[in-house]
């Protein structure tokens, strides 16, 4: 895995270099729905099922050849999941042990995408793209889906991987209707809680967006 993330970077880092010299540039406004749920590593603790969200903002491809763009950006990530616990499973909490109840984590994130982008040639108004990378995303808000603040449990950063594709269908000119399908699968725990285990998070999202 750590060689894999380092090759990626090393592809994204090249891609960046050419891309300065590229003075051609495209804007999107996404609005995209997405599934989202928890796993743990831990033999105590499984994911209790799938949250719905949205991820809206803007994504900038910068392109340093007719096919190939550097593709980033930055949106707004509701996002989240459910952990099980099995029963008996305890964790000290002020200096007192308590037995752990399932929780809802709904996440809300500051997010960063940095990936490349690869399209085909134009095809009847329509071409198709796939797109590999990485992301990172800051937490901004948490709660346990009855409006009770959870922060204190959730770590401030979180990072992984993102790849999929999907279709832009020409609107005339430059105008594109971009629709696609991202899975992005997170490195690191996000939750702070004292139980030895690293919950990361997953997300199946349905990209719909307008390229301008």
């Amino acid at each position: 895995m750590k060689r894999s993330i380092v090759f990626l970077v090393f592809l994204i880092s090249v891609a960046f270099c050419q891309a300065q010299e590229s003075s051609r540039n495209r804007l999107a406004f996404v609005l995209s729905p997405q599934l989202s749920w928890l796993n743990s590593d831990h033999s105590n603790i499984s994911s209790d099922g799938n949250l719905s969200g949205y991820n809206f903002g803007l994504v900038w491809d910068r392109f340093f050849d007719k096919n190939y763009a550097l593709s980033t950006g930055l949106t707004i990530n509701t996002t989240g999941g459910k952990l099980h616990y099995k029963e008996g499973t305890t964790m000290e909490i002020g200096g007192v042990e308590k037995e752990m109840d399932n929780a809802t984590y709904r996440l809300k994130y500051i997010e960063v995408p940095f990936g490349l982008k690869l399209l085909t040639n134009d095809f009847r108004r329509a071409r198709y793209y796939g797109q590999f990378g990485l992301f990172g995303q800051f937490n901004i808000k948490t709660n346990d889906g009855h409006g009770k603040s959870m922060s204190e449990e959730v770590r401030f950063f979180d990072m992984g991987y993102h790849l999929g594709g999907g279709m832009e269908y020409s609107l005339g000119g430059d105008t594109y209707l971009m629709i696609g399908l991202l899975y992005n699968n997170g490195f690191l725990d996000v939750t702070s809680n004292e139980l030895s285990d690293k919950a990361v998070l997953h997300r199946l999202v349905f990209q719909f967006g307008i390229i301008f």
